[in-house]
């Protein structure tokens, strides 16, 4: 039988899941309205602008934003048809390939990267204040859980 949750328990979950959902609906409208980028877009263009090379593979993208290979590469193939990205072969992998940030992608994710950076900076960096090193320590904790819980399925 799973535990209960108390009527204190769900005050703090709900007001923890309308924070979260409300600020990534922020984040998104944002990043919409300033670049014309999605949040998927985003978080895939992001992560090839951190590579040292500007490439990863899909199966690299997966594991960094916890996305299915099979989702990011539908998403991957909705951004290479408008520019933002290209796929090469691998060449150390007959079956893989890299997914590369295109000019038009760097240029999109530079212009969507400021409006998006201000928005985090203004709803929650700037809100949290002094309680960034508490929320640090708890979001560990809560990864931490997951990823036990799935090691052990």
């Amino acid at each position: 039988m799973a535990e209960q949750l108390t009527e204190d328990d769900w005050v703090v979950w709900d007001a923890f899941y309308a924070m979260r959902r409300r600020l990534d609906r922020a984040l998104e409208v944002r990043l919409q309205s300033d670049s014309g980028v999605s949040a998927p877009e985003y978080e895939i263009l992001a992560g090839l602008g951190r590579s040292s090379d500007r490439r990863l593979r899909v199966r690299d993208i997966a594991e960094q934003i916890g996305w299915e290979k099979s989702r990011v590469s539908h998403q991957v193939t909705r951004m290479e048809k408008r520019g933002l990205v290209r796929r090469s072969d691998c060449d150390s992998d007959g079956r893989g390939t890299w997914v590369e940030l295109s000019v038009e992608g760097r240029r999109a994710m530079l212009e969507a990267s400021r409006g998006h950076n201000a928005a985090i900076k203004r709803y929650f960096v700037d809100v949290l204040g002094e309680d960034a090193p508490e929320l640090h320590e708890f979001a560990l904790r809560v990864v931490a859980a997951i990823r036990e819980d799935a090691s052990a399925d």
